[in-house]
């Protein structure tokens, strides 16, 4: 009875890890955007949206199933230049313009884009649910049975992250991205254009996001609020690991996958999106900054 408790409890750890994993994408993009621009999107959950949205409709209509890996990097093409689009037009008053309360302009705007793009998806497909076709047929990780999607969205978010770190730490535009999360002024007397950076920024930000919704599109299916839940994740893992904070959104990703499904063990899994709350105010308590978040120098 023992070993067959210790294979359940490892079956639900990788479970935890697994989706721990994915979850961390989504609360990269929104790491990622405020570190950049001192900015929350609070329509993330919408490009996540329209990710799996363009992945569908690629796939269904143009690519076939049997090239579905090809629309993933295109859904993330196309919801980076979305981004691009948005910021451009939308964001960057908030840095030219002569607007006082930057925070509470950038809110306005993101919550009006989620607005827009979540009507506009039940106005162009429908309240409907769509399933993309499989992308692999199920399989054992470890001890753990696992569907073929799942088993594809997790090395892909692995690739994406692991090219996210590389393009980061060892690029001259990483490095000028680096320098622009700790001083935009400084940055500004090297000769760099931080206004692109804003934008190339908010760009890469969704495309993380479209992406998440990409891989996941079999498994969660496509339709206007599925990127709800995405999003509620994803601002847990950050205030978790720390806001602003790169490694801290994959960390708090992990634990929160993991302490999700240890409770479902445990407790009760009907309850299972509580457990990721009480480790978020258990952690305010203790730690305010989030495990790997610093506190904000005063001049």
């Amino acid at each position: 009875m023992a070993s067959v408790d210790a294979v359940l409890l490892s079956q639900y750890v990788l479970s935890g890890l697994v989706i721990g994993v994915i979850y961390s994408l989504m609360a990269l993009g929104i790491t990622f955007i405020y570190s950049i621009m001192k900015m929350i999107n609070w329509g993330m959950g919408e490009f996540y949206m329209i990710g799996s949205y363009v992945q569908y409709a690629l796939i269904v209509s143009l690519l076939g199933p049997r090239r579905w890996y090809l629309a993933v990097p295109l859904a993330m093409g196309a919801v980076f230049l979305l981004g691009l689009v948005v910021q451009r037009f939308l964001l960057r008053p908030m840095f030219v313009g002569g607007i006082e309360r930057r925070d509470e302009y950038a809110t306005i705007i993101t919550i009006a884009l989620m607005v827009l793009f979540r009507n506009l998806a039940i106005v162009l497909g429908g309240p409907n649910q769509y399933a993309p076709p499989d992308y692999a047929r199920p399989m054992t990780l470890v001890t753990l049975p696992i569907s073929g999607n799942r088993v594809v969205a997790v090395v892909g978010t692995l690739v994406l992250l692991a090219l996210f770190s590389l393009v980061i730490k060892k690029t001259w535009v990483g490095r000028a991205l680096r320098g622009a999360a700790q001083n935009r002024v400084g940055i500004q007397t090297a000769g760099i254009d931080v206004l692109r950076l804003d934008m190339l920024a908010f760009g890469v930000g969704v495309s993380l996001a479209a992406a998440a919704g990409a891989l996941l599109a079999p498994d969660f299916l496509v339709y206007p609020e599925n990127g709800a839940i995405s999003t509620f994740k994803g601002f847990e893992i950050i205030v978790i690991g720390g806001l602003g904070s790169v490694l801290g959104s994959v960390v708090g990703g992990v634990l929160l996958g993991v302490i999700e499904a240890l409770g479902s063990v445990f407790l009760s899994a009907a309850y299972k999106d509580l457990y990721g709350f009480l480790l978020l105010i258990a952690l305010l308590v203790f730690r305010p900054t989030g495990l790997f978040g610093e506190r904000e120098r005063s001049v």
